[in-house]
Order: C-alpha cells, then structure tokens, then sequence
C-alpha cells in the first residue's frame, strides 16, 4: 500500500494573525506610551507573542512605528477611497475623503501621536520623517492622485493639484482641530463637524470648478 504523503498545514495565516497582534498593540501602546516610552518588550507582551517573534515581523521600532502609522491610516483612509469614481459626483466623494479625514485626526490617538512628534521633532528628526512618510505623505499622494483623474476628467480645473492638496487638508484641520491640539475644545457635536467640513468642500469647489 502506498502512503499518501501529508502536506504541511500553511503557516502563513497564523503568521498574519501575530503580525496584526503586534501592529493592534503598537496602535495601543505608542499614543499612551509615545515613541521613547514604548519598548519592544511591551509591544511583544501586549501582543501575546514573544520578543524575537516582533523582530521576526519588524526589524527595529522604527520599521514598527512607520508601520503603525501606516496601518492606522489605511484604517480610515483606504487607497480605495481614493479612486475617483466619474460618474459620480464629486461633491459626493470630496465630502467622503474629507468625514474620514477628519474623524482620523480628531481621534484620540491622532491626537497624542501628534503631540508626541511635535514635542520630540528635535530629538529625532529620522522619527519625524517616518512619520510624515508613513502618514501624512501617503495621503497628500493619494489625494492628488485623486484630483489629478478628476482633472483629466474635466471635474475640476487645477493649476498645481499637490498646492491643492495641502490647501484642501489644511482646510478641513482649520480651527477646530488646533483647538483639540492645545486641548481648549468642548466637546464638538455631529452637527458642527458636518458644517465645518460642508463648508470646506465648497469653498474648494468655488475655487478649482470649471470655470
């Protein structure tokens, strides 16, 4: 009788649960604990997963904390968010891009990760850029990517579509986020944030519609 030789079960799967183990606890860890207060021992502990195993999946906590960064951006801000759909209208999609835009910044993690790299940009200008690369970099490249097929589109009339980009963010920041940086803010209501970003997607609107 011959024997029937019996495949290995895959590993990758059980690979990919720990992965996401250990990027779920940086998300907690690093806005609690900022950058310097977080170790590789408490991501691993957090984790349920052994030292060595985080270093198998992340080189070093720098390559971990860009991955963070990443991971939580693509959250709330999938590339897929950022196809421009053309038959559709553009209000529509900027009003789209601009809710999870700004429910991610205004979130409390947003919030402490960025007072964490505002106060600790002298000290590590290597950790600034990873930050801006893995975060707000990827965004401003999707986004203009974005305007740039609704351009092409006749949607929209845009001289330099990356000014654009800063301006249509910076925008929908405006006051209110500043305010939740300095932590001067009320408790800001749905109606309030839904007029706030109404307004924003318009004045972009009046400013780079076809004339």
């Amino acid at each position: 009788m011959s024997s029937v030789l019996k495949q290995p079960a895959p590993g990758r799967p059980k690979d990919l649960e720990k992965r996401a183990a250990i990027l779920d606890a940086g998300k907690r860890l690093f806005p609690r604990q900022g950058f310097e207060g977080t170790s590789m021992d408490a991501i691993a502990a957090e984790a349920g997963v052994s030292k060595l195993t985080v270093y198998s999946h992340f080189t070093d906590k720098e390559t971990l904390f860009r991955e963070v960064i990443q991971a939580k951006c693509e959250e709330q801000l999938p590339l897929s968010l950022f196809l421009a759909d053309l038959d559709g209208p553009i209000r529509g999609q900027l009003m789209t891009i601009a809710r999870a835009f700004f429910t991610l910044i205004t979130s409390e993690d947003a919030i402490s990760l960025h007072r964490m790299m505002t106060a600790q940009t002298q000290q590590s200008m290597k950790l600034a850029q990873m930050f801006w690369e893995a975060g707000p970099k990827r965004l401003q490249d999707s986004f203009e990517m974005f305007l740039r097929a609704e351009i092409a589109a006749g949607q929209l009339d845009i001289p330099d579509p990356r000014r654009a980009t800063g301006q249509f963010f910076c925008l929908l920041k405006g006051e209110l986020h500043a305010r939740m940086m300095f932590g001067c803010c009320d408790p800001i209501s749905d109606l309030d944030v839904g007029a706030h970003l109404e307004a924003t997607v318009d004045l972009f609107l009046r400013a780079y519609s076809p004339r």
